[in-house]
C-alpha cells in the first residue's frame, strides 16, 4: 500500500477497488504456445466484466509462451485490466527495466513480481536461470522507478517514469510455515501494494497463517488476495496432493471429488460431475475467505478454464463487478 499518496500516477481499476474496500477478485489468462491473438481475445471474452484484473502469466511453468507484456497489450485493448507477471529467471535487470519502461508506455499499469518456475520444469531445460535479482529485490527496483523516478543504478529517470501498482504473491504452506508471515512483511516492506496468495484448500492452516499476519500488522501495509481455483478432475485432486511441493489439499477435498463420479458410468457424464464438485468447492473456499480477517479479495486460478470464472464469480455474490474500464 506504499504509492497511496503518488499524486503522478493514475491509478489502475484494481488499485480503486482495493482502495475503496471492496472485496477484490482477479483471475488469470495464460498466454498461447504460439503466436495467435485470437487466443487471447478469446480468453478475455470470457474474462471481461467477472474479473477486477487479471493476471497474464510470464512463462509458466518455464514452458515457453506468448510475451506477459504482448498478450497483455492485446488483453488491455480487449477490455481487461491486466496485471503483467514478471519473473526474475529469464531476464537481467537491464531487460527488466526495459520492458518496465515499455509496459507503462503500452498504459499498463499493475505488475506482479516474481521468481519464477526453475527451467528444469519447461520445455527448455538446458535454459540458464537468470536470477540477478530475487523477488523481493525486483519490488524493490519497481517501486524505485516509480516512488524515486530512479533506475536501480541510481541514476535519475529523465521524462516520464513507470508507476506501476506492485503485486508479490506468497505461498502460506510452504516450509518453513513459521516464516511464511515474515516473508510476506519483507515484500510489504520492501513496496509492494498487494499480494496473491498459493491455492488454498486447507481453511484452518490458512486462517492461522492470517492470524499471525494480522498479528504482525501486516494486513495493514499490503491487500492479501487468496488464492483459490476450481478442481477439474479427481486426478488433478490427487496429484495436487501427493505431487505439487507446497500445496495442501486435505484429503476430504479428494474424497468430495472422488465421490462426485460415484455411480456414473458414461466418461463424459463422470468427468462433468466432477467439474460441478469442483466449482462447488471453489464457491464455497471463496465465501470462507470473505469471513477472515486480513483477506482483500481473491485471485481465481482456473487454469485453461477461463469459462468457468463467470459460474464462480456468481454463485459466490460476487457479481457485478464494480464498473469502471482499464486504466488508461
Amino acid at each position: 500500500m506504499s504509492s497511496a499518496n503518488n499524486g503522478f500516477r493514475t491509478e489502475s481499476r484494481l488499485e480503486r477497488v482495493l482502495r475503496s474496500g471492496t472485496f477484490a477478485v482477479t483471475a488469470e489468462l495464460g498466454p498461447p504456445k504460439n503466436a495467435d491473438p485470437a487466443v487471447i481475445r478469446q480468453k478475455a471474452g470470457l474474462l471481461r466484466g467477472w474479473a477486477d484484473a487479471v493476471n497474464i502469466t510470464d512463462n509458466q511453468t518455464a514452458i515457453v509462451r506468448m510475451s506477459s507484456i504482448a498478450a497483455g497489450k492485446l488483453a488491455f485493448d480487449e477490455g481487461l485490466e491486466p496485471i503483467i507477471q514478471m519473473t526474475c529467471r529469464d531476464r537481467n535487470r537491464l531487460a527488466m527495466q526495459a520492458d518496465i519502461l515499455g509496459a507503462y508506455a503500452l498504459g499498463l499499469r499493475n505488475l506482479l513480481c516474481l521468481t519464477g518456475d526453475h527451467h528444469s520444469f519447461g520445455n527448455h531445460p538446458q535454459a540458464k536461470n537468470v536470477h540477478d535479482l530475487d523477488s523481493t529485490q525486483l519490488i524493490q527496483m519497481v517501486v524505485g522507478l516509480r516512488d524515486h523516478a530512479a533506475f536501480q543504478s541510481g541514476e535519475e529517470i529523465k521524462g516520464v517514469a513507470p508507476r506501476f501498482f506492485v503485486g508479490a504473491a506468497e505461498n502460506p504452506f510452504a516450509d518453513p510455515a513459521d516464516f511464511r508471515p515474515l516473508r510476506l512483511g519483507k515484500k510489504a516492506r520492501a513496496g509492494a501494494d498487494f499480494v496473491q496468495t498459493q491455492l488454498v484448500y486447507n481453511v484452518p492452516r490458512f486462517r492461522e497463517f492470517m492470524a499471525r499476519v494480522c498479528d504482525l500488522g501486516v494486513d495493514k501495509q499490503i491487500y492479501l488476495l487468496a488464492g483459490v481455483g476450481p478442481l477439474k478432475s479427481l486426478g488433478a485432486a490427487k496429484y495436487m496432493r501427493d505431487k505439487v511441493p507446497g500445496l495442501d489439499v486435505p484429503n476430504e477435498i479428494v474424497e468430495r471429488m472422488e465421490a462426485a463420479g460415484k455411480g456414473i458410468d458414461e466418461k463424459k457424464a463422470k468427468a462433468e460431475a466432477a467439474k460441478r464438485v469442483g466449482i462447488d468447492i471453489c464457491v464455497e473456499l471463496i465465501q470462507q475467505m470473505r469471513e477472515i480477517p486480513g483477506v482483500a479479495g481473491v485471485h481465481i486460478m482456473a487454469i485453461e478454464w477461463e469459462e468457468a470464472v463467470e459460474e464462480i464469480v456468481t454463485r459466490a455474490g460476487l457479481a457485478p463487478r464494480p464498473n469502471g474500464s482499464a486504466a488508461k
